[in-house]
Protein backbone atom coordinates (compact mmCIF):
# COMPACT_ATOMS: atom_id res chain seq x y z
CA UNK A 1 0.00 0.00 0.00
CA UNK A 2 2.91 2.23 0.56
CA UNK A 3 4.30 1.54 -2.71
CA UNK A 4 1.17 2.13 -4.21
CA UNK A 5 0.55 5.78 -2.68
CA UNK A 6 4.15 6.44 -3.40
CA UNK A 7 3.75 5.81 -7.15
CA UNK A 8 0.28 7.84 -6.81
CA UNK A 9 1.76 11.10 -5.05
CA UNK A 10 4.68 11.17 -7.80
CA UNK A 11 2.20 10.87 -10.51
CA UNK A 12 0.10 13.71 -9.14
CA UNK A 13 3.00 15.92 -8.84
CA UNK A 14 3.83 15.15 -12.24
CA UNK A 15 0.46 16.08 -13.71
CA UNK A 16 0.73 19.48 -11.76
CA UNK A 17 4.11 19.95 -13.12
CA UNK A 18 3.15 19.52 -15.99
CA UNK A 19 0.06 21.58 -15.73
CA UNK A 20 1.65 24.29 -14.40
CA UNK A 21 4.61 24.54 -17.16
CA UNK A 22 1.38 24.55 -19.72
CA UNK A 23 -0.15 27.70 -17.82
CA UNK A 24 3.80 28.95 -18.00
CA UNK A 25 3.94 28.42 -22.11
CA UNK A 26 0.54 29.57 -22.38
CA UNK A 27 1.18 32.81 -20.36
CA UNK A 28 4.46 33.14 -23.15
CA UNK A 29 2.69 33.06 -25.83
CA UNK A 30 0.13 35.86 -24.98
CA UNK A 31 2.66 37.91 -24.14
CA UNK A 32 4.86 37.07 -27.50
CA UNK A 33 1.78 37.67 -29.42
CA UNK A 34 1.29 41.17 -27.98
CA UNK A 35 5.09 41.70 -28.43
CA UNK A 36 4.45 40.73 -32.24
CA UNK A 37 1.23 43.19 -32.38
CA UNK A 38 3.00 46.29 -30.67
CA UNK A 39 6.08 45.68 -33.09
CA UNK A 40 4.20 45.87 -35.78
CA UNK A 41 1.82 49.08 -34.99
CA UNK A 42 5.26 50.81 -34.08
CA UNK A 43 6.66 49.99 -37.79
CA UNK A 44 3.45 51.08 -39.17
CA UNK A 45 3.20 54.24 -37.09
CA UNK A 46 6.75 55.29 -36.34
CA UNK A 47 7.65 56.62 -39.74
CA UNK A 48 4.44 58.92 -40.28
CA UNK A 49 4.85 60.24 -36.43
CA UNK A 50 8.87 60.69 -37.68
CA UNK A 51 7.81 62.58 -40.81
CA UNK A 52 5.37 65.10 -38.83
CA UNK A 53 7.72 65.80 -36.41
CA UNK A 54 10.29 66.85 -39.22
CA UNK A 55 7.40 68.90 -40.74
CA UNK A 56 6.66 70.21 -37.46
CA UNK A 57 10.55 71.24 -36.48
CA UNK A 58 11.04 72.32 -40.52
CA UNK A 59 8.02 75.06 -39.94
CA UNK A 60 9.31 76.13 -36.33
CA UNK A 61 12.63 76.74 -38.10
CA UNK A 62 10.59 78.73 -40.64
CA UNK A 63 8.38 81.07 -38.12
CA UNK A 64 10.88 81.90 -35.57
CA UNK A 65 14.39 82.40 -37.23
CA UNK A 66 16.29 85.72 -36.72
CA UNK A 67 16.34 88.54 -39.32
CA UNK A 68 19.12 88.32 -41.62
CA UNK A 69 19.23 84.66 -42.54
CA UNK A 70 18.04 83.56 -45.83
CA UNK A 71 16.35 86.71 -46.84
CA UNK A 72 14.32 87.03 -43.74
CA UNK A 73 15.79 90.81 -43.53
CA UNK A 74 13.27 91.58 -46.92
CA UNK A 75 10.29 89.38 -45.09
CA UNK A 76 7.33 91.76 -43.69
CA UNK A 77 3.99 90.58 -42.48
CA UNK A 78 2.74 91.08 -45.81
CA UNK A 79 3.51 87.95 -48.48
CA UNK A 80 3.78 90.90 -51.42
CA UNK A 81 7.92 91.65 -50.55
CA UNK A 82 10.58 89.85 -51.71
CA UNK A 83 14.05 89.85 -51.07
CA UNK A 84 16.82 88.46 -53.54
CA UNK A 85 19.13 85.74 -51.92
CA UNK A 86 22.95 86.52 -52.22
CA UNK A 87 26.00 85.20 -50.64
CA UNK A 88 28.24 82.05 -50.88
CA UNK A 89 25.68 79.42 -50.13
CA UNK A 90 23.64 80.60 -53.31
CA UNK A 91 26.47 80.94 -55.88
CA UNK A 92 26.61 78.34 -58.89
CA UNK A 93 29.27 77.55 -61.20
CA UNK A 94 26.90 78.03 -64.10
CA UNK A 95 25.66 81.52 -62.93
CA UNK A 96 29.70 82.80 -62.80
CA UNK A 97 30.82 85.41 -65.82
CA UNK A 98 32.93 83.64 -68.81
CA UNK A 99 35.97 84.98 -68.96
CA UNK A 100 36.13 87.76 -71.36
CA UNK A 101 36.96 86.97 -74.97
CA UNK A 102 40.17 88.18 -76.53
CA UNK A 103 39.66 91.09 -79.20
CA UNK A 104 40.22 90.61 -82.53
CA UNK A 105 43.82 91.27 -83.82
CA UNK A 106 44.08 95.27 -84.76
CA UNK A 107 40.31 95.52 -83.69
CA UNK A 108 38.84 97.06 -80.60
CA UNK A 109 37.94 95.21 -77.31
CA UNK A 110 34.13 93.91 -76.97
CA UNK A 111 31.98 95.61 -74.63
CA UNK A 112 32.03 93.42 -71.06
CA UNK A 113 28.71 90.93 -71.07
CA UNK A 114 26.18 91.81 -68.70
CA UNK A 115 24.72 89.38 -66.81
CA UNK A 116 21.03 89.45 -65.93
CA UNK A 117 20.11 90.15 -62.33
CA UNK A 118 18.54 86.65 -60.60
CA UNK A 119 15.05 87.22 -60.29
CA UNK A 120 13.82 87.79 -57.07
CA UNK A 121 12.99 85.25 -54.98
CA UNK A 122 9.82 85.45 -52.36
CA UNK A 123 10.83 85.58 -49.03
CA UNK A 124 8.57 83.36 -46.33
CA UNK A 125 6.03 85.46 -43.90
CA UNK A 126 7.96 86.20 -41.00
CA UNK A 127 5.35 84.99 -37.94
CA UNK A 128 8.37 85.96 -35.39
CA UNK A 129 7.45 89.79 -36.72
CA UNK A 130 4.19 89.70 -36.29
CA UNK A 131 4.70 88.81 -33.06
CA UNK A 132 7.13 91.73 -32.03
CA UNK A 133 4.16 93.88 -34.21
CA UNK A 134 1.40 92.56 -31.38
CA UNK A 135 3.69 92.62 -28.02
CA UNK A 136 4.24 96.01 -29.21
CA UNK A 137 0.86 96.89 -29.81
CA UNK A 138 0.28 97.82 -33.37
CA UNK A 139 -2.90 99.11 -34.10
CA UNK A 140 -5.91 97.75 -36.52
CA UNK A 141 -7.26 99.89 -38.88
CA UNK A 142 -10.81 100.96 -38.07
CA UNK A 143 -10.56 99.13 -34.34
CA UNK A 144 -10.41 100.59 -31.12
CA UNK A 145 -8.04 99.57 -28.50
CA UNK A 146 -10.40 98.54 -26.41
CA UNK A 147 -11.81 96.38 -29.18
CA UNK A 148 -8.44 94.52 -30.44
CA UNK A 149 -8.12 93.79 -26.73
CA UNK A 150 -11.09 92.84 -26.04
CA UNK A 151 -11.07 90.15 -29.43
CA UNK A 152 -7.08 89.41 -28.15
CA UNK A 153 -8.58 88.28 -24.72
CA UNK A 154 -11.83 86.51 -25.60
CA UNK A 155 -9.51 84.42 -28.18
CA UNK A 156 -6.35 83.91 -25.86
CA UNK A 157 -8.55 82.89 -23.18
CA UNK A 158 -11.06 80.57 -25.10
CA UNK A 159 -8.14 78.74 -27.54
CA UNK A 160 -5.89 79.03 -24.29
CA UNK A 161 -2.93 80.61 -26.37
CA UNK A 162 -0.75 83.05 -25.64
CA UNK A 163 -1.69 87.07 -25.62
CA UNK A 164 1.01 88.00 -27.68
CA UNK A 165 -0.11 85.00 -30.42
CA UNK A 166 -3.61 85.72 -30.79
CA UNK A 167 -2.28 88.91 -31.43
CA UNK A 168 -0.47 88.49 -34.36
CA UNK A 169 -2.95 85.85 -35.39
CA UNK A 170 -5.94 88.91 -35.48
CA UNK A 171 -3.59 91.32 -36.93
CA UNK A 172 -3.10 88.88 -39.80
CA UNK A 173 -6.45 88.25 -40.38
CA UNK A 174 -7.37 91.76 -40.56
CA UNK A 175 -4.47 92.33 -42.83
CA UNK A 176 -5.69 89.95 -45.23
CA UNK A 177 -9.29 90.69 -44.76
CA UNK A 178 -8.73 93.98 -45.99
CA UNK A 179 -6.68 92.65 -48.84
CA UNK A 180 -9.27 89.98 -50.01
CA UNK A 181 -12.48 91.28 -49.26
CA UNK A 182 -13.09 89.17 -46.49
CA UNK A 183 -14.58 90.03 -43.26
CA UNK A 184 -12.20 89.40 -40.87
CA UNK A 185 -13.79 88.22 -38.06
CA UNK A 186 -15.37 85.25 -40.77
CA UNK A 187 -11.33 84.35 -40.83
CA UNK A 188 -11.27 84.15 -37.27
CA UNK A 189 -14.31 81.91 -36.88
CA UNK A 190 -12.71 79.16 -39.79
CA UNK A 191 -9.28 79.12 -37.82
CA UNK A 192 -11.57 78.56 -34.56
CA UNK A 193 -13.10 75.76 -36.30
CA UNK A 194 -10.92 74.22 -38.06
CA UNK A 195 -7.98 73.64 -35.72
CA UNK A 196 -8.95 75.62 -32.38
CA UNK A 197 -5.44 77.79 -33.46
CA UNK A 198 -3.28 74.94 -33.47
CA UNK A 199 -1.17 76.16 -36.13
CA UNK A 200 0.69 72.70 -36.21
CA UNK A 201 -3.13 71.07 -36.52
CA UNK A 202 -3.63 68.13 -39.19
CA UNK A 203 -6.39 66.08 -40.00
CA UNK A 204 -6.56 62.36 -40.86
CA UNK A 205 -6.87 63.40 -44.68
CA UNK A 206 -4.00 65.21 -44.65
CA UNK A 207 -5.50 68.86 -43.71
CA UNK A 208 -2.50 71.05 -42.22
CA UNK A 209 -2.65 74.30 -40.35
CA UNK A 210 -4.69 76.79 -39.03
CA UNK A 211 -7.63 76.84 -41.42
CA UNK A 212 -6.86 73.25 -42.56
CA UNK A 213 -5.78 73.93 -45.98
CA UNK A 214 -5.86 70.26 -48.51
CA UNK A 215 -1.46 71.00 -49.09
CA UNK A 216 -1.71 68.17 -51.69
CA UNK A 217 -4.70 69.78 -53.44
CA UNK A 218 -3.25 73.71 -53.30
CA UNK A 219 0.58 72.71 -53.63
CA UNK A 220 0.20 75.39 -56.01
CA UNK A 221 -0.88 78.03 -53.79
CA UNK A 222 2.25 77.90 -51.83
CA UNK A 223 4.33 78.33 -54.55
CA UNK A 224 4.71 82.10 -53.91
CA UNK A 225 6.64 81.20 -50.06
CA UNK A 226 10.18 79.78 -51.35
CA UNK A 227 9.71 77.29 -48.40
CA UNK A 228 6.88 75.07 -50.87
CA UNK A 229 4.17 73.46 -49.29
CA UNK A 230 5.78 73.03 -45.82
CA UNK A 231 4.82 77.11 -45.59
CA UNK A 232 0.99 75.38 -44.77
CA UNK A 233 2.57 75.86 -41.05
CA UNK A 234 3.89 79.11 -41.10
CA UNK A 235 0.51 80.80 -39.68
CA UNK A 236 0.67 83.46 -42.03
CA UNK A 237 1.13 81.81 -45.10
CA UNK A 238 -1.89 79.72 -43.94
CA UNK A 239 -4.17 82.26 -43.45
CA UNK A 240 -3.01 83.82 -47.16
CA UNK A 241 -3.78 80.50 -48.77
CA UNK A 242 -6.59 79.66 -46.92
CA UNK A 243 -8.44 82.66 -47.24
CA UNK A 244 -7.54 82.97 -50.98
CA UNK A 245 -9.19 79.62 -51.44
CA UNK A 246 -12.52 80.82 -48.95
CA UNK A 247 -12.76 83.81 -51.32
CA UNK A 248 -13.09 82.04 -54.55
CA UNK A 249 -15.79 79.44 -52.63
CA UNK A 250 -17.81 82.30 -51.76
CA UNK A 251 -17.66 83.75 -55.56
CA UNK A 252 -18.30 80.50 -57.30
CA UNK A 253 -21.31 79.60 -54.55
CA UNK A 254 -22.41 83.45 -54.60
CA UNK A 255 -23.03 83.15 -50.65
CA UNK A 256 -20.88 82.88 -47.43
CA UNK A 257 -23.07 80.26 -46.59
CA UNK A 258 -22.32 78.18 -50.27
CA UNK A 259 -18.95 79.52 -49.76
CA UNK A 260 -18.24 77.79 -46.47
CA UNK A 261 -20.00 74.51 -47.60
CA UNK A 262 -17.37 74.60 -50.39
CA UNK A 263 -14.68 75.14 -48.52
CA UNK A 264 -15.53 72.29 -46.01
CA UNK A 265 -15.35 69.93 -49.29
CA UNK A 266 -19.49 69.30 -49.29
CA UNK A 267 -21.12 68.96 -52.75
CA UNK A 268 -24.42 68.28 -51.78
CA UNK A 269 -27.07 70.67 -50.06
CA UNK A 270 -25.84 69.83 -46.48
CA UNK A 271 -21.97 70.59 -45.15
CA UNK A 272 -23.21 68.75 -41.93
CA UNK A 273 -23.18 72.23 -39.70
CA UNK A 274 -19.91 73.36 -40.19
CA UNK A 275 -21.47 76.56 -41.59
CA UNK A 276 -23.99 77.06 -38.59
CA UNK A 277 -20.82 76.54 -36.41
CA UNK A 278 -18.59 78.77 -38.35
CA UNK A 279 -21.34 81.46 -38.40
CA UNK A 280 -22.01 81.06 -34.74
CA UNK A 281 -18.91 81.54 -33.42
CA UNK A 282 -18.53 84.73 -35.80
CA UNK A 283 -21.46 86.43 -33.86
CA UNK A 284 -19.88 85.36 -30.48
CA UNK A 285 -16.82 87.03 -31.76
CA UNK A 286 -18.47 90.32 -32.55
CA UNK A 287 -20.13 89.80 -29.06
CA UNK A 288 -16.93 89.93 -27.16
CA UNK A 289 -15.26 92.32 -29.16
CA UNK A 290 -17.54 94.60 -29.85
CA UNK A 291 -17.00 95.00 -33.73
CA UNK A 292 -19.40 94.92 -35.87
CA UNK A 293 -20.03 92.30 -38.34
CA UNK A 294 -18.42 92.24 -41.98
CA UNK A 295 -16.50 95.65 -40.62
Amino acid sequence: MAVIGSGSLVSRSARGAMYQMGELMHVCAVYLGIAVLVTLALSATVPSLREQARQVHAALVLVLRPDGLKGDVFATLGADQSGIFLGGEDFDADDAEPPPAAPPAGGPAPPPAVKPAPPPVAAPPNFSKALSASMAGQPIAGVTPAQAQALRSYIARKYKIAHSVAGALINTAFLVGNETKLDPQLLLAVIAIESRYNPYAESHVGAQGLMQVMTKVHKEKFDAFNEGSIAALNPIANIRVGSQILRDCIKRRGSEEGGLACYVGATGPSDGGYGAKVLAERRRIALASGIPIGR
